[in-house]
């Protein structure tokens, strides 16, 4: 078994990725043809103004939503795939920490109290998302300790369940009151990508170059904690050091993407399942694989969401669920299938 992503596979992800992201921009309410896309971007690239149609869909709407799209996939994607070999639980995925949960909270009080910031575009839900992301983890992680000072993985997990069921039943409980606000806070929680700009991309990259390298360089671990928590242990891993340089990255990685795009279910699921089938279990190969995967799989279902009743546009968490729910069938009913075999 090969312990290393081979840099012919990056290339067919990266190649992969490209296609999607063209075929992306391509399509939409208004379709661009592929050769005025390269057109305007070449020109932006050398720092000329386009102008035209295309030109500003394509730089103000299109090309801002792609790179979001594509970023949040790939955290999301990469959170689940962690988190799936930390806890050593299949079901695992950003959320399982309950730090979504405690970021959707956020988001939700501070749309209910009309919270904004000057000059940003639902910069005042954004930062209250970040800032409830951070706390919810660290009340998590208090309550743990409490209870376990080891902070044992079965205690983490317990305490994010319960704290996703506490943070559901305030955000029931401020919708139940929003009054006018009732609709664009239940839109919101279906999890929508369509008022991306640069600068919500520019935040989601900034968020995967300071948390995937850590992530990334913990495969090792994780590959032991995918065996067995005792097992890492006797091979020398710094169990609570690595246990907390995951779950913070993790946390800061879907707090970002809540605050950006609400809650998007089941990428951070289905698609490491996806990508172990084709990739293997070697988590040195899984999590960069992973980033490709998520980012594609939600430029699929972003596009599937724009296109799919236009004019009319889907939230792209209603898309991913239910494309979701049936992968992971299929993926279940496989793996039980090939259990069986042996």
């Amino acid at each position: 078994m090969r312990n290393h992503i081979r840099f012919s596979e990056i290339l067919l992800f990266c190649l992969l990725l490209l296609c999607v992201m063209a075929l992306c921009l391509c399509l939409g309410s208004v379709p661009i043809p592929l050769s005025d896309i390269f057109s305007i971007l070449h020109a932006r690239l050398l720092g000329q103004t386009p102008a035209g149609t295309f030109a500003s869909i394509l730089l103000s709407v299109r090309l801002p939503r792609i790179l979001c799209v594509s970023l949040c996939g790939a955290a999301l994607s990469l959170s689940g795939a962690t988190m799936q070999g930390l806890l050593k639980n299949p079901l695992a995925d950003g959320s399982t920490l309950g730090v979504s949960s405690g970021a959707s909270l956020g988001a939700v009080i501070a749309m209910a109290a009309n919270l904004s910031i000057p000059g940003i575009p639902y910069g005042g839900t954004m930062i209250t998302a970040m800032l409830f992301a951070f706390l919810s983890l660290l009340l998590i992680l208090s309550l743990a300790y409490v209870l376990d000072r080891s902070l044992a993985t079965h205690s983490i997990i317990l305490i994010g369940v319960i704290f996703s069921m506490f943070s559901s039943s305030l955000m029931s409980l401020i919708i139940t009151f929003a009054g006018e606000k009732i609709r664009s806070i239940t839109f919101w929680t279906m999890g929508s990508l369509a008022g991306s700009n640069m600068t919500y991309a520019g935040l989601m990259a900034l968020a995967l170059l300071l948390c995937s390298p850590v992530l990334l360089s913990r495969a090792e671990e994780l590959n032991a904690f995918a065996v067995s928590e005792e097992n890492a242990r006797n091979i020398g891993v710094n169990i609570r050091k690595t246990r907390l340089e995951v779950l913070i990255s993790v946390s800061i990685l879907i707090g970002v993407c809540v605050s950006i795009g609400g809650t998007i279910s089941f990428v951070g699921l289905v698609t490491p399942h996806i990508t172990r089938m084709i990739i293997g279990p070697n988590h040195r190969r899984l999590l960069p694989a992973s980033l490709f995967s998520g980012a594609v799989f939600l430029l699929l279902a972003d596009l599937i969401s724009r296109t799919l009743l236009s004019p009319i546009e889907l939230p792209i968490g209603v898309v991913t669920s239910l494309v979701g729910a049936v992968l992971f069938i299929l993926i279940f009913y496989q793996t039980r299938k090939g259990s069986s075999a042996c």
